[in-house]
């Protein structure tokens, strides 16, 4: 765990505890090699009934960058639960203070079918909830709504800093901020996460700072999902709805804060430099279980 933190210089020298992953592998399987795992197993979020596909996990090439690569995520419903399919996809668990960011592309409307179902685009850290309210809880995420859902039609994205959960019935303790409007396109979404505070940036720019009890306190998992609100999906129907998230690359740079400008800088200074993978974040000790389940 690491234990204390210091404000990076601007100079173009990489963090010496830094984990960078720029999906350039051939094919998805090739990502468990890295620590990446596929989730299959069912349960909370979405859809109770749906599946958790590793189908829906893929690299694919970059259609407006030749020879970049990306990972997407694809979700798909019928507008039942039998129907429906989710995926996710989750690294080690061993990041805590320091910065995260990924670049991603979130979406408005699906890649086929109708529009309008409420699915959920995030990209997140989280540790496992043990049990109802675990004080140990801890997770930093942020949500895309296209559709709205949670109660309100509105088009909006959610960073949200978690204090602990209990998922049945739901009642959650967390402090969220929401962006209302459209973020169809490339966005870099990061949180620099510290023991007093995490703050959250939208594309370099202060979405929300939350402090006190909402503060992680255990390493956490990176995560990406993509899936579906459990109330107000569109009308079963035989042509299902089919939605896909992209990510251009994921970074963390451990026991450091840095500026959007500093994670862009390094980002391409590994690309630059053919890196397309560097992992120096020490395990937590003692190593902890890795799941992919929340």
């Amino acid at each position: 765990m690491i234990s204390a933190l210091v404000v990076a210089a601007p100079a173009a020298v990489l963090p010496a505890a830094l984990y960078f992953e720029d999906f350039g592998d051939a094919d998805a399987a090739a990502l468990a090699v890295a620590g990446w795992q596929v989730r299959s197993a069912g349960g909370h979020p979405g859809v109770p009934g749906a599946r958790w596909a590793s189908g829906g996990v893929s690299i694919v090439d970059d259609p407006n960058r030749p020879g970049n690569r990306l990972l997407q995520l694809q979700a798909s419903t019928d507008g039942t639960p039998a129907g429906t399919e989710q995926a996710q996809i989750c690294q080690r668990r061993k990041f805590l203070w320091g910065t995260y960011a990924a670049r991603v592309h979130l979406a408005d409307e699906p890649a086929s079918g109708a529009d309008g179902d409420p699915v959920i685009q995030a990209f997140y850290a989280v540790s496992p909830l043990r049990y109802a309210y675990d004080p140990q809880f801890s997770e930093v995420d942020w949500e895309y709504l296209p559709n709205g859902g949670w109660g309100s039609p509105a088009t909006r994205l959610y960073g949200i800093s978690w204090q602990t959960v209990q998922v049945e019935p739901w009642q959650a303790h967390n402090s969220a901020h929401e962006r209302p409007g459209s973020l169809q396109g490339w966005h870099t979404l990061s949180m620099q996460v510290r023991p007093d505070a995490v703050r959250m940036f939208v594309d370099g720019r202060l979405h929300a700072r939350h402090g006190g009890r909402n503060v992680p306190v255990v390493p956490m998992a990176l995560a990406f999902n993509l899936w579906f609100s459990p109330g107000g999906l569109l009308p079963a129907s035989a042509v299902p709805r089919t939605w896909r998230m992209q990510v251009d690359w994921v970074f963390h740079a451990a026991g450091e804060v840095l500026t959007a400008r500093q994670v862009r800088q390094a980002v391409q200074q590994l690309r630059h430099g053919g890196i397309a993978r560097m992992d120096t974040v020490p395990e937590a000790q003692p190593p902890l279980e890795s799941r992919c389940d929340f």
